[in-house]
């Protein structure tokens, strides 16, 4: 399955249906009014968030999406049907914004959430609504009215509590299998990783945390280089980054760095984000020429936040990085719950 995370799309909400003139023709009633029925409704376009999808690749294929018109009015004022509803299902996660303004109208996180996109147009007046004293037999009725159309852009946001960031190689993907029961490709070179690689990793509660292996930043990545610019998106909906170093690099601090600098010309406060860093594949560091110590105690100073010295392939050290993000995740949790109480006191 291809990961399509953007589309362009376009959807117009059904026209209403016409009201129409016609007047009662009955045995008994020789001076029959006007009986004309108004049209009905357009069907409106409504999008609905869904768990079954995890890609936005259905909207490669198919571009316009059209609701149906509303039927035209009836003799005997009988009103025209409504035209169905045009419900568009697409992964909880997206982002629904105007094409032309770059405006949000939308952005549907939980599953069965519901987004009314475009309004059906009114169904026109049928003759038998003018009649009035001075107005016996009205022979006019109004045309129903253009269904809204709007041209949009889909973005899709991946929903994780925790991203894993790093610079390519540095065992995004190796972790996030070892973690959970992902398998994501992995080979020994840079950007193995071409797609989000989602997995579900099990707190001692027995709850299901979902982290997220975002594929490698490179230095440049805000502005387009490399594979980050498309996929820092996915990380701007998680609350704990975990920022992955390689621990057998030339420049440990350097990569450290680059990591951060793409972070914050993103510019969505993502250099905020609570981060827990770790040195990783310590299984193939020389210790006797590099001091792992020496760099998680530097790091620490740099960036202030918990350094864990780790081996994915082993799994050295991986129970202690997690109990600090379970805390991180739960401090969050408090804080939040909170200020919900504070807003309803």
């Amino acid at each position: 399955m291809q990961f399509i995370d953007q589309a362009l799309i376009e959807v117009e909400a059904g026209k209403g249906g016409d009201g129409i003139v016609a007047f009662r023709r009955e045995k008994y009633v020789p001076a029959g009014g006007p009986s004309g029925g108004n049209g009905g409704r357009g069907g409106s376009v409504i999008f609905k968030a869904v768990e079954n999808l995890q890609t936005l690749l259905d909207f490669r294929y198919k571009h316009i999406f059209k609701a149906d018109n509303g039927s035209r009015g009836g003799s005997n004022n009988c009103t025209g049907a409504s035209g169905k509803d045009l419900i568009i299902e697409i992964p909880c996660g997206t982002v629904i914004y105007d094409a032309e303004t770059d405006e949000i109208l939308g952005d549907l996180t939980k599953p069965e959430q519901t987004f009314l996109i475009a309004e059906g147009g009114k169904g026109g007046l049928g003759n038998q609504h003018f009649l009035s004293n001075r107005n016996r037999a009205p022979e006019y009725a109004l045309p129903g009215l253009e269904g809204e159309r709007k041209v949009l852009r889909l973005e899709l946001k991946l929903l994780a509590e925790v991203g894993i960031i790093g610079l390519p190689n540095a065992g995004k993907s190796t972790l996030i299998s070892s973690l959970s029961a992902a398998r994501p490709k992995i080979a020994d070179y840079p950007f193995t990783t071409l797609i989000p690689n989602l997995g579900v990793v099990r707190k001692p509660t027995g709850d299901g945390t979902v982290f997220a292996d975002i594929p490698g930043l490179i230095e440049g990545a805000s502005h387009g280089a490399g594979l980050g610019h498309d996929f820092l998106r996915h990380i701007e909906r998680t609350r704990v980054l975990l920022h992955l170093i390689d621990a057998t690099s030339e420049d440990v601090i350097g990569d450290y760095h680059t990591i951060q600098q793409e972070l914050k010309a993103y510019r969505r406060g993502l250099e905020k984000r609570p981060q827990i860093l770790a040195l990783n594949k310590i299984d193939a560091v020389d210790r006797e020429t590099v001091d792992l110590e020496e760099l998680a105690r530097q790091l620490n100073q740099l960036s202030y936040a918990p350094v864990f010295i780790i081996s994915a392939v082993t799994r050295t050290g991986l129970e202690p990085m997690l109990q600090e993000i379970w805390r991180v995740i739960d401090e969050i949790n408090a804080v939040e719950a909170n200020e919900l109480q504070e807003i309803g006191s």
